[in-house]
């Protein structure tokens, strides 16, 4: 599947022009665009069943879907500048796009694969797990999200059910390509079989009273040509297409006829991160270009990966993470909606529950006491305290001098990164190995003995774990 990502809302724009932009017209506003180069203007094949889709576009009860997530985005995209949209792979992902301000966001067959089942984008996942998976991200946001659907799962009825299935999973938008098979190499259909996918997509809209948007990609310049693949974009407008996108482009000239390709169609930029053709620009040179959406397909999913890679490797080393690689456990569960849970647990609550005590589960599996709300009742907080291990006051003890000084813990990992530099009071030895369990055995409190004399910082500990890194602990 092509890499492509989703959108949220309220993004970061770039609102430095004042100029108009090419905008995507509510479907039952949008002219043709061929006969915009001629006169007089009037309604294509085009806009006529764009508005015959609005017009269906109503729920069982006739409700209009004025609030829907297709409408949603089509009003975001009538908003300048450039619109930026990370790509998600699942619900979590998809939560934090939207916690950071970005208006909409996508999905990408790459990332699900390789989140969902661990397997290469190359037709392995099927239509029903991208569906599910889509679902899952759609109810956990409430950013318009565009969904990959690839090459529509096959022919042109293949897209039906496809787009289909997208629209009942919540998506505002979907994107179709013309690949032979879904991330199986560069191979493309004909352009008449490509057409009728974009059509059979904008039929379904219509037949499903939906107005989702309707996002026709291109991998023909690559495998055939330049002009082909302009050509292509052309077509697909014509049949329909809301949104333009071609894949593989390697200047910014080329982005630029893209551009001009009908302009006041929006056209999709992919900003492959890593092992793509396409320039690696900023938002504003994008916008100046001429495009209304861009796409960021691996940074989530690539992040991601690395990051887990760097936690496993200082765990298997007998470390944790350190500090500030990870949010803290407050932090994941304000995340994740925890104290809104709570708050309206409230409502629910009942004499019987409150009875039963309805002790919580920590994140360990333990049981945490819970206040009741009746103040007879009431039961004081337990209050654990920590004592920290110390020697004997007696000042002929050079260890009792050990208070005044501090320890410092320095890890170089084996790529020469520092990974951390923490100091600690000298005489709080129970914590020292939650930091570094690599330290566990190790008698500090006779290497701090020895060296309590010691004017200066001192160094105790020098040795590389079994992961390569170096740990350092001085006594300052």
């Amino acid at each position: 599947m092509a890499t492509l990502s989703s959108y949220t809302s309220s993004p970061p724009r770039i609102l430095h022009r004042q100029q108009s932009k090419p905008i995507l017209f509510p479907p039952d506003s949008t002219p043709s665009i061929r006969q915009l180069y001629t006169k007089p203007i009037s309604v294509s094949r085009r806009s006529r069943g764009a508005i015959n889709a609005t017009a269906a576009a109503s729920d069982t009860s006739g409700n209009s879907n004025a609030s829907s997530p297709a409408k949603k985005l089509r009003e975001i995209m009538q908003s300048p500048g450039v619109l930026q949209g990370p790509c998600c792979f699942d619900a979590l992902s998809a939560k934090l796009v939207e916690r950071a301000g970005f208006p909409y966001c996508l999905t990408t067959g790459f990332s699900i694969s390789a989140a969902r089942v661990g397997l290469p984008d190359k037709g392995l996942i099927s239509y029903g797990e991208m569906v599910d998976q889509g679902q899952q991200i759609t109810q956990a946001v409430s950013i318009p999200v565009i969904g990959d659907g690839g090459n529509g799962f096959g022919n042109a009825m293949n897209v039906k059910r496809t787009v289909k299935g997208y629209i009942k999973a919540g998506f505002a938008g979907i994107i179709i390509n013309d690949q032979v098979s879904s991330g199986g190499g560069r191979g493309v259909v004909s352009r008449e079989e490509a057409v009728m996918r974009v059509k059979a997509a904008v039929d379904t809209r219509r037949e499903c009273g939906s107005d989702i948007v309707i996002v026709a990609q291109t991998d023909s310049r690559e495998v055939i040509s330049l002009e082909e693949s302009f050509s292509r974009a052309r077509a697909f407008t014509d049949a329909g297409a809301d949104v333009l996108s071609v894949d593989s482009l390697v200047s910014r000239e080329e982005m630029k006829s893209f551009c001009n390709v009908y302009p006041l169609v929006p056209k999709l930029a992919n900003m492959l991160e890593t092992g793509g053709k396409i320039p690696m620009l900023n938002p504003l040179e994008i916008e100046e270009i001429g495009y209304k959406l861009v796409a960021y397909p691996l940074s989530l999913i690539g992040v991601s990966i690395r990051a887990m890679q760097d936690a496993l490797l200082a765990i298997k080393g007998g470390r944790i993470p350190p500090p500030g690689s990870m949010p803290s456990l407050e932090e994941i569960e304000e995340i994740l909606g925890y104290d809104t849970y709570r708050e309206e647990e409230k409502r629910y609550a009942t004499s019987s529950s409150s009875d039963r005590g309805s002790s919580r589960r920590s994140v360990y599996g333990g049981n945490q006491r819970v206040v009741q709300d009746d103040s007879e009742q009431r039961v004081d907080p337990v209050v654990e305290v920590m004592i920290p291990e110390v020697v004997s006051n007696e000042s002929r003890n050079p260890f009792s001098r050990i208070w005044s000084r501090s320890l410092r813990i320095k890890i170089i990992g084996r790529d020469g990164i520092e990974k951390l530099d923490v100091r600690i009071p000298a005489g709080f030895l129970e914590g020292v190995t939650n930091i570094v369990p690599a330290l566990g055995g190790v008698n500090l409190k006779q290497l701090m003995d020895d060296a309590a004399d010691e004017v200066g910082g001192k160094l105790l500990l020098d040795f590389k774990d079994t992961a390569g890194d170096r740990i350092q602990v001085f006594l300052e």
